[in-house]
């Protein structure tokens, strides 16, 4: 069971864009190292609940769509949040990231989901 859902896990990662792992990098950095209240727990709960989920309003083996209401659902709970993601926050999630990604990170994918905080 934990070897099913390891690699239905690493599918969707793997399909995730830049800007799609820096937004859920920041809702985990939020969840585990904020001072965010349950309301905004179960927010983003809800939202990686969603993304992981095997049950999709749009197919996610459709090519370009299928992930778009999975980020868009990520996008929507870090907005609501946005108020309890500090800029401590956000270095930790870009260290993180550049530690995964192995390069330096495109500043205009960070700027623009900045940009909805």
């Amino acid at each position: 069971m934990q070897d099913s859902l390891l690699s239905y896990s690493k599918k969707f990662f793997g399909q995730l864009t830049t800007k799609g792992l820096y937004i859920i990098l920041l809702l985990y950095t939020a969840y585990k190292l904020g001072e965010v209240p349950p309301w905004a727990k179960r927010v983003i709960v809800g939202s990686f609940a969603y993304f992981l989920s095997p049950i999709d309003s749009i197919p996610d083996l459709t090519p370009v769509l299928g992930m778009t209401d999975d980020l868009g659902v990520l996008a929507f709970g870090l907005v609501t949040i946005a108020c309890y993601v500090t800029d401590d926050i956000r270095l930790l999630a870009q260290e993180k990231l550049r530690k995964i990604l192995k390069k330096d990170i495109d500043q205009s994918i960070i700027n623009q989901v900045h940009s909805w905080l």
